[in-house]
């Protein structure tokens, strides 16, 4: 019998005092052990245009401007900040911003804050790309960023959040339950004239221990298993394109049998700053796929979960305890001939 234990992380998001894929989107490499040099090539490449995809996808949402709901419409309103409460407490001596734009740090940021990227905080070396670093590799990564166990953790991007979100999925997997996302992110703060710096900032090595909560994530063979259990919803947050098949980034395109598509950019605001969509509407976009609190697991993942990050912490946002990631993706299923795949595409061939 499958086995979820959620226990843990409700009792912890009724506690959190909490936060946590924009410009800072999955690396699209699918590569594992068996792929030949023209697969690794084609894969790199798809590492570029996943970013610009995703700048793209924003953009064109990005026509209208609007206000963005408040951290406190949300049901676990602990995981999101807004500008006021970054303002209000960058001084904390157990507050650290965690800038994780992909460029223009040395440019300007908020004051205080280091510097990562997703892809800082991945094992580059493992036979499946994107997998997350071991929980010795990933404690000092975290260290050297001047967290401790005690440290609140805010995170931000230029605002669509996937970066942010790969942190928040990451800290909270390996145990670190005070984690929040800036909502709007560095676009939402410079645009209103706040205060930036310029330089690196100086802190302390922090003291982190990593523990990992295997019940925050499921693997291969379970995902496998969840295809046709009727308690489980597969929900894949890639483009329409990658779902369809049209959009090849591993050695075989499509999706997993009964997942359903839903694009995480869809859960952005359409305006010139990329907020997060009012709890309302999201619990309305969600719910249209048949994605509910009520059921009884969801299993969200994308090429490399970061994209899917962003909607594990969405989802999280909004206070559903019965999700996890599938932290392989499309990267290992996509590269894995012995698993049962839908490829659209070649149906309508």
């Amino acid at each position: 019998m499958k086995r979820l234990n959620r226990t843990a992380l409700t009792l912890i998001a009724g506690a959190m005092v909490l936060t946590a894929c924009g410009n800072d989107d999955d690396t699209e490499a699918g590569a594992d052990g068996n792929n030949n040099a023209d697969v690794d090539n084609s894969n790199a490449e798809n590492n570029n245009d996943e970013e610009n995809e995703a700048d793209s996808d924003t953009e064109e949402a990005s026509d209208e401007s609007g206000a963005p709901a408040q951290p406190s419409d949300y049901p676990n309103e602990d995981l999101l900040v807004d500008t006021d409460w970054v303002e209000e407490h960058i001084d904390d001596d157990d507050v650290q911003f965690v800038d994780m734009r992909d460029e223009g740090f040395e440019g300007g940021h908020i004051p205080g804050a280091v510097h990562t990227t997703w892809q800082d905080l991945n094992d580059m070396d493992h036979g499946v790309d994107g997998m997350i670093l071991d929980a010795d590799e990933y404690a000092k990564k975290i260290e050297e960023l001047g967290i401790s166990d005690d440290t609140t953790v805010v995170a931000y991007d230029d605002g669509t959040g996937t970066g942010p979100a790969r942190l928040f999925y990451g800290l909270e997997y390996y145990g670190h339950d005070d984690v929040r996302i800036l909502n709007g992110g560095f676009q939402a703060w410079n645009a209103e004239g706040r205060d930036i710096d310029s330089g690196e900032a100086d802190v302390e090595t922090g003291e982190f221990e990593a523990e990992a909560r295997e019940e925050t994530t499921v693997d291969l063979d379970y995902t496998e298993e969840s295809i046709d259990d009727e308690n489980s919803v597969l929900l894949d947050v890639r483009s329409d394109e990658e779902f369809s098949g049209e959009d090849v980034r591993t050695d075989r395109g499509g999706h997993i049998p009964t997942a359903v598509n839903l694009p995480w950019t869809e859960a952005l605001h359409d305006g010139e700053i990329e907020y997060l969509k009012a709890p309302d509407e999201l619990e309305e976009l969600y719910a249209a796929e048949g994605i509910t609190a009520d059921e009884e697991e969801i299993i969200v993942y994308c090429q490399t979960n970061v994209r899917a990050a962003h909607t594990y912490f969405t989802l999280r946002l909004l206070g559903f305890d019965n999700i996890v990631a599938y932290e392989g993706s499309w990267s290992e299923w996509g590269n894995d001939p012995d698993v049962p795949i839908d490829n659209p595409s070649e149906d309508n061939e």
